[in-house]
């Protein structure tokens, strides 16, 4: 019996690249993207042993390019599966020679699955995901059970997992999802929404949201 083929929580578009990110995606990957084939070893992969902190969606870069630049001692690794982002923050790095900061172009929840050991991140970004505004599609949003289920999989103990998104809707289901999953415990001390951390520049995102009236709920998490 065939297995079901599992919703993805993205459409790839194609031609969205510049040739400045097409150029980048071809002369600086070797430095700083990874294909994984096989269980990443990131000790290998940074070439020390440090605090590592993974976002996963980093769509231009604007969050994990600047946490990289001022945080050196610790290790980035950003997941995204559209190329014009990727580009994007290849360059970044290249252009801030960035040893700390490491890219994949894939599909996350994969890449969670299939090449990370447990306890692998000290803590996991997940910014504005694509809400998937419309009803019939709120299959496709990432935070669902199973996926709070892995991602707390991939903390370390005490580790935390971070989520924002200008969609109200959305952020109530990532309550309710994060909320009900045994090994998360919430910053908050009623179980519901946090600050704005300091550290979070704003995206185009969410500055696209802010334009269009939308709020934004922050959700942090620890690994129990």
């Amino acid at each position: 019996m065939q297995t079901p083929r599992r919703i993805r929580s993205f459409v790839l578009r194609a031609g969205r690249t510049t040739p400045a990110q097409e150029r980048a995606l071809g002369e600086l990957w070797p430095a700083y993207g990874i294909d994984p084939e096989m269980p990443l070893d990131l000790e290998a992969v940074f070439g020390r042993k440090a605090q590592r902190c993974l976002e996963i969606g980093f769509g231009a870069g604007e969050v994990i390019g600047a946490l990289a630049e001022i945080n050196p001692h610790i290790d980035y690794l950003g997941i995204e599966v559209h190329r014009s982002g990727v580009g994007r923050l290849l360059l970044r790095a290249h252009q801030g020679a960035l040893k700390n900061l490491r890219d994949i172009c894939q599909d996350a929840v994969d890449v969670l699955r299939e090449h990370v050991a447990d306890e692998s991140f000290d803590e996991i970004l997940v910014f504005f995901p694509d809400p998937w505004h419309k009803k019939r599609h709120h299959k496709r949003r990432l935070i669902d059970p199973s996926f709070a289920a892995l991602a707390a999989a991939k903390l370390r103990a005490g580790g935390a997992l971070r989520m924002a998104t200008d969609w109200q809707d959305y952020a109530e289901q990532m309550l309710a999802v994060c909320n009900a999953t045994p090994a998360l415990k919430s910053v908050s001390v009623d179980a519901s929404y946090v600050p704005r951390p300091d550290f979070r520049p704003a995206t185009r995102f969410e500055r696209r949201g802010e334009r269009l009236g939308h709020g934004v709920w922050d959700l942090a998490y620890l690994r129990r």
